[in-house]
């Protein structure tokens, strides 16, 4: 059975219908050549974009030479409501100075320390999904309740019970039906002094969301002077020093950090573990590979190493759905690109949905295959077109993060439930800042010890 994939749009229309497209479904905006085109250029009245999935040019932007081709500001005029000058959205030496004091708490040896929260969490979502029983459920609601657990607990050692977890969450999800991720700046061409003119609710929702975060870091700077903080990544973080210049981050600074792990860490981390699970639904044959491997995953951290088979299925549904499907730089001096002139300005678009399904770099691109990544052609394609969490200096300073907490969470469903698909209720991706289902994906759910009964 092939994945569902959006329908692509005709290769000619107006920008009037393209901009109408674009801001219902980035992916189905976007034409069928794209999948098997090395570059390929789009045109409106005010800048150019040009998208790139030749891998030796993607090197070039994000590899070799990235401060030639910083994030654009277009994409992101969205989201600074809510995200601030988080990491997310800075450039230059504003975003080094953040990296040099966000990375130290995602570093390898120190993600051993967060494993227990994540299996925590996971628990949590198994005793949740237990209580509801056989039946039919809705994956993407009880992912986003479980990735949103794990932030909180990772972050500032709280549940997503707790009280102030359990506003944010509320509050997150009223946000995101209120704020798309473009708006008119994205389009044109305005002065940083004109008015975005954002969404009321968006405006509302965002300040909610602000202020109880700046509660939690406020309360956890109060913690870190009486020496009672607990050593979780808030207090990583709060307590790391730029060590170039000794300087920590400021409470606001600290809001806008908090923000974009929540956006990214539980937005990007349900979309992920929501089409995994859909995938071995609808491969049974794979679900139960995942789930006879499930016994494997102890206390331990270096547990993680008995699931092979589970770590290659989670990296094959960020192959087909990866969280974040596109991302835009901009060039700061004129290019030439596959022997075109690429002004400076224009956009560059890098498609990790494209390039992941790319007919001239993968075999077989649309199907479900967690095994192409023990052959070599899949580790060929791998190192040459996949890129889930960016590439270079600016992959995602959470990659290593979502890895491991896609592979618990996945284990631990898995091997508590066997999921099906429900008979005409097919997935639709839509993509605005992640991919999800149109109309939610809905699975049938069946506790395996009734199976074994």
């Amino acid at each position: 059975m092939i994945p569902p994939k959006p329908a692509a749009r005709a290769r000619r229309v107006s920008l009037w219908r393209y901009l109408r497209l674009f801001r219902q479904d980035i992916l189905s905006a976007q034409p069928e050549h794209l999948y098997r085109a090395w570059m390929a250029e789009f045109r409106t009245p005010f800048f150019r974009s040009y998208m790139i999935n030749d891998p030796a040019l993607i090197r070039q932007v994000l590899n070799e030479r990235p401060d030639d081709f910083p994030k654009s500001k277009r994409v992101t005029e969205g989201l600074r409501l809510l995200l601030g000058q988080s990491v997310f959205v800075t450039n230059g030496a504003q975003w080094k100075r953040q990296r040099r004091i966000i990375d130290p708490a995602f570093e390898g040896g120190r993600l051993r320390d967060t494993y227990p929260a994540m299996l925590a969490a996971a628990d949590a979502a198994v005793v949740r999904l237990g209580a509801i029983g056989n039946g039919t459920v809705e994956i993407e609601a009880e992912a986003s309740h479980a990735a949103a657990d794990i932030i909180f607990r990772t972050l500032f050692s709280i549940p997503i019970e707790h009280q102030t977890a359990s506003e944010v969450f509320a509050a997150f999800r009223a946000h995101q039906r209120a704020q798309p991720i473009l708006n008119l700046g994205a389009f044109l061409p305005l002065p940083r002094w004109i008015p975005r003119l954002f969404r009321r609710d968006a405006k509302m929702t965002a300040a909610r969301i602000r202020s109880l975060i700046y509660e939690l870091t406020a309360a956890r700077l109060a913690e870190i002077a009486r020496g009672t903080a607990p050593n979780d990544l808030a207090t990583k973080i709060m307590t790391t020093a730029d060590p170039e210049t000794g300087e920590r981050f400021d409470l606001r600074e600290m809001v806008d950090q908090v923000a974009i792990f929540f956006l990214a860490g539980h937005e990007t981390s349900a979309s992920a573990l929501s089409w995994a699970l859909y995938l071995l639904a609808t491969h049974p044959e794979w679900q139960e590979k995942v789930a006879s491997e499930a016994a494997g995953l102890g206390p331990k951290f270096s547990s993680l190493s008995n699931l092979k088979v589970t770590r290659d299925v989670f990296r094959e549904a960020l192959r087909l759905y990866p969280p974040v499907p596109m991302m835009v730089r901009e060039t700061v001096k004129p290019e030439e690109f596959r022997a075109r002139h690429v002004a400076a300005g224009a956009q560059i678009v890098l498609s990790p949905w494209h390039l992941q399904r790319h007919e001239r770099l993968w075999d077989n691109p649309d199907a479900f295959d967690p095994a192409r990544w023990q052959s070599e052609a899949g580790r060929t394609s791998a190192r040459d077109a996949y890129m889930p969490f960016s590439s270079g200096p600016r992959v995602c300073t959470g990659a290593g993060f979502a890895m491991v907490e896609g592979v618990v969470m996945l284990s631990k469903l898995v091997g508590a439930f066997s999921f099906a698909p429900v008979e005409g209720r097919v997935p639709q991706p839509v993509a605005h800042l992640t991919v999800r289902a149109k109309e939610g994906i809905w699975l049938t759910m069946t506790p395996r010890d009734s199976n074994r009964a």
